[in-house]
């Protein structure tokens, strides 16, 4: 398969021009108060995991997240030592693909075998696409949409989808961080494709994270993947605006708050991203321009030359433990 955009030389310089609003952080910062202020008074819920696994424990989490809505989560971490309270652990906090869900309790169990509270997230509306399935409902509707959730509530970023998922991310991370086992100063995000842009965002708007680690990243530079990428999803906002053709401008201003190269800007946890460069899905200069938009210091990027959208993987895996590991894991 031949390579799917520029080559590597031009994407480590790769830097577009990428709108960001005069109102971009008051808009999430207003976004966030009123979700924490709605959410104030529900419980983070914890309940065992019906699940044949010992080796480990597994939880059924539920934490209130946009507008306090309640949203799904599986809780994984090693078992107590001799039955006692130990140190607290770091934690690993994890976003999902496109329309995949959390899928049944035990399905990943790496970060925890590795010593870590492992906490992945359900996406809101997801989870009938591949995998085992998903359980926390998107209760918001939108206004004419493409299929997929790229245009629901385009029109309006107050409306749109991601405002909500981004929203849940943020809320999941304030829960991790009042889990007694954790280490509320060692806590990182990840995910792959759609969940690396969830990381990055969530990364951007949560100032003081340990590590972020997004692979194949998702939902970045916006403009640039409707003009290059060769399917969906970003092409969902193409055939949105074959049919649409007078929305352009409100479509991208949307988009503006949504995009990942505007969190990457605020990002100064230590970045460790990957990319694939016969990526037919996510094009590698979209996740290269938040690479390179970051204002973190400690910064690396694995590429992968001859992998698709897989990206790497098991290998990469490691290479995130190593990371973390080297950072005081």
């Amino acid at each position: 398969m031949p390579l799917t955009d520029l080559p590597l030389e031009s994407l480590r310089a790769f830097r577009p021009e990428v709108r960001e609003p005069a109102d971009f952080d008051a808009f999430w910062t207003t976004t966030l108060a009123e979700s924490r202020a709605a959410g104030a008074d529900r419980p983070v819920l914890r309940e065992p995991a019906d699940t044949p696994i010992t080796g480990l424990v597994i939880e059924d989490l539920t934490f209130p997240g946009f507008d306090g809505e309640p949203v799904k989560a599986w809780l994984t971490r090693p078992l107590l030592q001799d039955g006692r309270e130990g140190d607290e652990l770091p934690a690993v906090v994890e976003f999902n693909g496109y329309n995949g869900g959390r899928g049944l309790p035990g399905e990943r169990v790496g970060w925890a075998l590795a010593g870590y509270v492992h906490v992945f997230m359900d996406t809101r509306g997801q989870g009938s696409g591949w995998g085992s399935g998903g359980d926390t409902p998107d209760p918001h509707g939108s206004g004419p949409a493409q299929s997929g959730w790229m245009t629901r509530g385009i029109h309006d970023p107050a409306d749109h989808y991601y405002r909500r998922v981004y929203t849940d991310a943020v809320r999941l991370l304030d829960a991790v961080r009042a889990l007694p086992e954790v280490d509320p100063t060692r806590i990182a995000v990840t995910g792959g494709s759609q969940g690396g842009g969830i990381a990055i965002a969530a990364a951007g708007l949560v100032p003081d994270l340990w590590a972020v680690m997004p692979d194949v990243a998702f939902l970045c530079a916006w403009e640039r993947g409707l003009q290059v990428a060769l399917s969906d999803p970003f092409q969902e906002l193409g055939r949105y605006l074959a049919v649409h053709r007078d929305q352009r401008e409100t479509v991208l201003t949307t988009a503006s708050y949504l995009d990942g190269v505007n969190f990457a800007k605020r990002i100064t946890a230590p970045a460790l991203f990957s990319v694939a460069l016969m990526d037919a899905v996510v094009p590698p200069s979209t996740t290269f321009a938040a690479f390179n938009a970051l204002a973190s210091t400690d910064k690396h990027i694995e590429v992968y030359p001859e992998n698709g959208h897989e990206g790497g993987q098991t290998y990469q895996w490691l290479k995130q433990v190593e990371f973390l590991k080297a950072r005081g894991a």
